[in-house]
């Protein structure tokens, strides 16, 4: 929701931050601040509303410089976003900062209690209360930052992830966490604290994730961790893979644009070594879920939570089809408010980009003491979700900049796909031909999309017809439906388009009153040929396209190249290599992402960091 970057070491402190923050503006961009010391202990703050750049200008009006800092750039939960409300936060005395991620549930009860001490509030946060909090014990007690923070964070409910300084303790910057994601870097006298990967790759590989209820001290020499209850802590270093150039725009005009051109790179990394196209046998990495375990599977639920909801849609008609398990798709964030039926032989699936995501993590935790085991599917080794599933299948699509995910989407339908087909190789319901030919359609996918983002020039010029509008339905079928759901979010979180995703068969049931000359209707319409299912499936959803013709809706069709019958009766084509049935929803997107895009600049909208919305959802 929000993002933390903090640094202690020997270079200049400030532009470090800021670029780190500059990394992490999907996380939030309502404000900015930070908060530095100088060698004299002089502790300054600037803060600016709005996105970063405003917090440049401020500290190109008023410069400030120190040896160690913290910076946030937010996300708004308590407190409009205005620059009193932005972070870092002081306490009473003015000596202690803290910047946060998260929301505290009890913080109006501390504040009333601080409140009553004679503390005075200037903001509308609860993180101001933290602040004041831990410069109470130091004050009343006489306690070092260290042990006033321990004290602190056993009065909090909630979910948080807090980076704290004081000038009173030079080149120390204490972390905390429990829920959000903290991320130590590891560097040659210097040390790093960030909500992700990325603002930290610059200047080291070396990571290591905070876990729940951990606090790290990091000090120019040395990274010391324990517990909430002063066990120390030996964390779990890894070395991180990405090349931070990968993190960068690398020419093209945003980050959602250079992501979806990275498709066919995220689909190969995500499949290598995985499959073998001799046999057709899949190989998943190694998980606390025995192949015993996985053949007694009696059902299979999926959790996620928006774009990676939509994934496990399609996942369920892939698992089902080729694994016969039945399966169940939920919002994450209403899988425990149901009080779901749970078994110890079913299986949750959890989805998550970041693996960080709330309520997916609430999720997976419902599952587990309820005796399921927990596969994830993630971007992020070491997340949270990672470290608590039974068994992980990372998606190597790399950093996802961008707040609309594209190539998180596809990596995390190819996961699903591997899964897929190494549960029906394991249950006996895939021969060894039809795994072969499984695996060589698989192969071909990256090419594929390949050739679809060479033909990209004209869905540009398609949205110079569309752009002007403002409502967009989308329409599917069987495993097209999760693509129109998909085309439909994309375009809504960066064109501000109203737009809806609808199963087609439906249309009879409300959505025709929809229909007039002024609407744009979407239609994915893609078929197997030979495959006798997929084609009546396609022949019932042309039967949908000459009903929103003959009501003059605008018809544009995501169809296989080649179509003959579904191309004479659409105003517009945007035509797909074919592929299986099961696979054809990783072609089709392509180019409903590229439509969004193109809209959105068309509009002028901010499409790497649209309104209201954050990369990380890290609240429930």
């Amino acid at each position: 929701m929000c993002g933390i970057v903090g640094y202690v070491g020997n270079k200049q402190v400030v532009p470090l931050i800021i670029d780190g923050l500059r990394k992490l503006e999907y996380r939030g961009y309502d404000s900015a601040g930070i908060a530095v010391v100088d060698e004299a202990k002089n502790l300054e703050l600037r803060r600016a509303e709005g996105k970063l750049r405003n917090l440049e200008e401020a500290i190109r009006l008023s410069p400030l410089d120190g040896n160690y800092g913290i910076g946030h750039t937010r996300w708004a939960t308590h407190g409009r976003p205005t620059e009193e409300n932005a972070h870092p936060h002081r306490d009473k005395s003015g000596n202690v900062v803290v910047v946060h991620n998260g929301i505290i549930e009890n913080y109006l009860t501390l504040k009333e209690r601080l409140a009553e001490e004679g503390h005075e509030f200037n903001t509308e946060t609860d993180t101001e209360v933290v602040a004041h909090l831990i410069g109470s014990y130091i004050d009343k007690e006489g306690l070092s930052l260290e042990l006033a923070v321990r004290k602190t964070v056993a009065e909090l409910r909630g979910i948080f992830a807090l980076a704290i300084i004081s000038k009173d303790e030079p080149d120390t910057i204490i972390a905390v966490r429990e829920g959000p994601p903290v991320v130590i870097g590891l560097g040659d006298g210097e040390f790093f604290v960030a909500s992700d990967v990325p603002p930290i790759l610059v200047h080291t590989r070396d990571v290591f994730f905070l876990g729940d209820r951990e606090i790290a001290v990091l000090t120019k020499d040395a990274v010391r961790v324990t517990d909430f209850d002063g066990n120390i802590v030996e964390p779990q270093q890894q070395r991180i893979t990405w090349d931070p150039i990968m993190a960068e725009k690398g020419g093209f005009k945003h980050f959602m644009l250079k992501e979806i051109y990275e498709q066919p790179r995220a689909v190969r990394d995500t499949v290598q070594g995985r499959v073998s196209l001799d046999t057709g046998k899949v190989y998943l990495d190694a998980m606390d879920i025995s192949e015993e375990e996985f053949r007694s599977i009696a059902s299979i639920k999926i959790a996620a939570c928006g774009t990676s909801w939509h994934a496990g849609i399609a996942g369920r008609y892939m698992i089902e089809a080729l694994a016969r398990v039945p399966v169940d798709v939920d919002y994450a964030s209403e899988f425990r408010y149901r009080d779901p039926v749970l078994r110890e032989n079913d299986l949750l699936i959890v989805i998550s980009q970041s693996g960080e995501t709330a309520d997916t993590i609430a999720a997976m935790r419902e599952a587990k003491n309820a005796g399921c085991k927990v596969l994830a599917i993630c971007n992020v080794q070491g997340s949270m979700i990672t470290r608590e599933a039974d068994g992980t299948i990372l998606t190597h699509a790399g950093p996802e900049i961008g707040v609309a995910s594209t190539k998180a989407f596809t990596s995390q339908m190819i996961a699903l796909y591997l899964f897929a087909m190494y549960l029906g190789q394991l249950r006996g319901e895939i021969e060894e031909e039809t795994a072969k030919k499984l695996a060589q359609d698989l192969a071909e996918l990256p090419l594929k999309i390949e050739q679809l983002l060479n033909e990209a020039d004209s869905i540009e010029e398609l949205t110079k017809d569309l752009f002007r509008v403002q409502d967009f339905l989308y329409l599917g079928r069987g495993i097209n439906f999760p693509v129109a759901l998909e085309g439909a979010l994309k375009l809504k979180e960066i064109s501000y388009i109203h737009a809806e995703g609808y199963p087609a068969g439906e249309m009879k049931h409300g959505p025709n009153a929809l229909i007039d000359e002024k609407l744009p209707v979407v239609i994915v319409n893609t078929k197997e040929n030979g495959n006798a299912a997929s084609e009546i499936r396609y022949e019932k959803t042309h039967s949908n396209i000459v009903e929103v013709k003959s009501r003059d809706g605008i018809i544009i069709s995501v169809l296989t190249e080649g179509d003959t019958m579904s191309s004479k009766v659409s105003d517009h084509v945007i035509e797909v290599p074919e592929t299986s049935d099961l696979l054809s929803p990783v072609l089709s997107i392509v180019p409903l992402q590229l439509l969004s895009y193109h809209i959105a600049v068309r509009r002028g909208c901010d499409v790497d960091q649209p309104r209201n919305l954050a990369k990380s959802v890290t609240v429930e």
